[in-house]
């Protein structure tokens, strides 16, 4: 088991905490040098003090497609750690918008009439598929597990003066079916990733299952809250504390044993 150390990016916005990322834009070379390679996700902690943009990230195909081979693409989700009152989010854009419609509000900072706006609170989950309008509100701070990817096409950026990508954010777009925003479940499954959700009153014990023993095998614990809790592997008898947003990454094989009152975060890569 690692404890890994968060890879901190200051933005205009707020700030990234990258706390398990194998990504070349963020590596933690402890991660990177357990696994003997890239790992498939990235996991991030969000701090957004303004708004973000309006952007899109496209799927495996358009990924390759548009930035060549090796690019995957980004499906994500996220959980609320904290929230302001009246937060919100962007989670879509109205039924039957067209993209000639979209490009033509974008062109003319007439955005906000086709975005969906939806507000969110503590311990709310949202999951976003890639080909998903969205942006994160202000006042909101978010765990994010995603795809190991970091390309991000902004549609609209309130006028910030940053780099827009409209050709090709248009082009990624998906207009599907969105699932509510809502509490969190106790387990989430995708096609890339499983969260499950561990609310520890005493103890807790987790076995990594060894997999084919592949960096994918590796499984992350992120500590929510903790009262007073500690983890332990193997034959530690001690274990060590836990404290809120502390992230390990578990080796394939590995048993691992949480005693106290804490709320985790299990991440499973697919």
């Amino acid at each position: 088991m690692i404890k890994l150390n968060a890879i901190k990016s200051e933005k205009i916005w707020g700030y990234e905490l990258w706390i398990a990322s194998t990504h070349p834009n963020g590596c933690q070379k402890e991660f990177f040098d357990a696994l003997g390679s890239e790992y498939p996700l990235l996991v991030k902690v969000i701090q957004a003090n303004d708004t973000l943009s309006i952007q899109v990230h496209p799927d495996d195909d358009f990924a390759v497609k548009l930035e060549g081979q090796g690019n995957r693409g980004k499906t994500e989700c996220w959980y609320v750690l904290d929230a302001a009152p009246d937060a919100q989010l962007v989670y879509g854009i109205k039924e039957k918008a067209t993209k000639e419609e979209l490009e033509k509000a974008i062109e003319e900072s007439k955005l906000d009439p086709y975005l969906k706006f939806v507000n969110v609170k503590k311990g709310d989950f949202i999951f976003i598929p890639a080909g998903t309008v969205h942006a994160i509100g202000s006042g909101l701070r978010l765990l994010e597990v995603q795809q190991s990817c970091d390309l991000t096409y902004r549609l609209y950026d309130w006028g910030r003066g940053r780099e827009v990508h409209i050709e090709k954010g248009l082009a990624v777009i998906k207009q599907e079916k969105m699932i509510p925003i809502a509490q969190m479940p106790q387990e989430f499954d995708c096609e890339y990733f499983t969260l499950q959700l561990k609310d520890v009153k005493g103890g807790w014990s987790m076995l990594c299952s060894k997999g084919q023993n592949l960096s994918k095998d590796w499984q992350l614990l992120y500590v929510i809250s903790s009262e007073k809790a500690c983890i332990k592997t193997g034959s530690d008898k001690v274990g060590k504390t836990i404290y809120a947003e502390d992230i390990f990454a578990v080796a394939p094989g590995e048993k691992i044993t949480v005693e106290g009152k804490a709320q985790l975060m299990r991440i499973i890569a697919k």
